[in-house]
């Protein structure tokens, strides 16, 4: 049985699981979990039932770390794999990702308006906090400063 990639010189072999993990930063257990979901199907085994890696895992590992750094979620992932698994067409796929960043991008900007008014309304209370405190050596003390410092 030939384990390489297609696009893997035959000198080099494939990769451990432990190795896949250094080269993408993901643990053995992501790494398998990823593979329960079917987000890296059709992984390959030796006839210990060790599984083995080439160059298609390790891009579409760095494909989905893109994705969910793009906000997508692992379910929403593991469509855009059922998209291009039934079609069978990155054109397709592509259709649905751009549909998935769309929305994510909508969400975005919900958010940002969010913190924006949140930020106003930080901005507000600090300056009332800072009209209350009054300034000067006074406000800088702790309360109840004074009376302690009478003996009271």
């Amino acid at each position: 049985m030939n384990w390489q990639s297609s696009s893997r010189p035959a000198s080099e072999p494939p990769l451990t699981i432990g190795e896949i993990g250094e080269r993408t930063g993901l643990s053995a257990r992501t790494l398998r979990y990823y593979e329960e979901l079917g987000l890296l199907p059709g992984v390959r085994r030796r006839s210990g039932g060790r599984r083995v890696y080439g160059d298609d895992e390790v891009e579409r590992l760095r494909f989905i770390q893109r994705l969910k750094a793009l906000g997508l979620s692992l379910a929403e992932i593991k469509e855009l794999n059922a998209v291009y698994g039934i079609r069978g067409s990155t054109g397709a796929m592509l259709g649905r990702l751009e549909e998935l960043l769309g929305r994510r991008l909508g969400e975005l900007d919900a958010r940002i308006g969010e913190l924006q008014t949140l930020r106003g309304e930080i901005e507000r209370y600090r300056e009332n906090v800072a009209t209350r405190r009054g300034g000067g050596d006074a406000g800088d003390r702790e309360p109840g400063a004074e009376r302690r410092a009478e003996g009271g």
